[in-house]
């Protein structure tokens, strides 16, 4: 929590985390949440051992969901769909869904801390970090809503289209989701300005 301290230390009471899931997933949204944590060193106790959330597994991520969303003074979860993500790119699409979580926020944050990325178009003071959610709690309780989020998400579709073992791979592009891919062509969730969906027939 040093990037958090040294900010409340400058007055900034409302430090937001924020971090993206699914950039690289060939399929599906992209995801991102916004976490403000208190100013409260108890925290680092309560959340000790949150860390990046793919540095976690399944259980150990969920579980933590729950303890982020208690303590946490507000956090958000917003999206941007596969469409999106084609139209824009993925970079202005994770800007997107990340603009849209802190829109949700109830309170307005005084700082951001956002991990490898710049918001373009917010009036917000900020700060890019990289490897931002193994260096800010803020980031990586924000990185791990995102994470659970967007795992919910790619299980519930599973159910739409069974044959592509979403509920597995979560998008990404594993041999099993090229083995899919081969087998039943593109879906609606594919994104198509990635590879290897672009060079495909549809």
């Amino acid at each position: 929590m040093d990037y958090e301290s040294a900010l409340w230390q400058e007055g900034n009471t409302l430090v937001a985390g924020l971090d993206e899931a699914g950039r690289g997933a060939w399929a599906g949204p992209v995801y991102a949440a916004a976490v403000i944590l208190p100013n409260d060193q108890h925290v680092k106790q309560i959340l000790h051992g949150v860390n990046d959330s793919k540095k976690l597994s399944a259980k150990q991520r969920e579980r933590w969901k729950d303890c982020i969303q208690s303590v946490s003074i507000a956090w958000a979860v917003a999206s941007a769909s596969p469409q999106e993500v084609d139209e824009m790119g993925i970079v202005p699409a994770t800007c997107t869904a990340m603009t849209r979580a802190l829109d949700q926020l109830h309170y307005q944050p005084t700082y951001l801390l956002i991990d490898y990325i710049k918001l373009p178009n917010c009036e917000l003071p900020q700060t890019s970090l990289p490897k931002g959610d193994a260096i800010s709690l803020s980031i990586a309780a924000a990185s791990i809503l995102a994470k659970t989020a967007r795992d919910e998400y790619m299980v519930a579709i599973s159910e739409i289209y069974p044959q592509y073992g979403f509920a597995r791979h979560k998008g990404y592009g594993t041999a099993l989701h090229r083995s899919m891919l081969q087998t039943h062509g593109i879906c609606p969730i594919h994104r198509m300005s990635f590879a290897p969906m672009k060079f495909m027939e549809h």
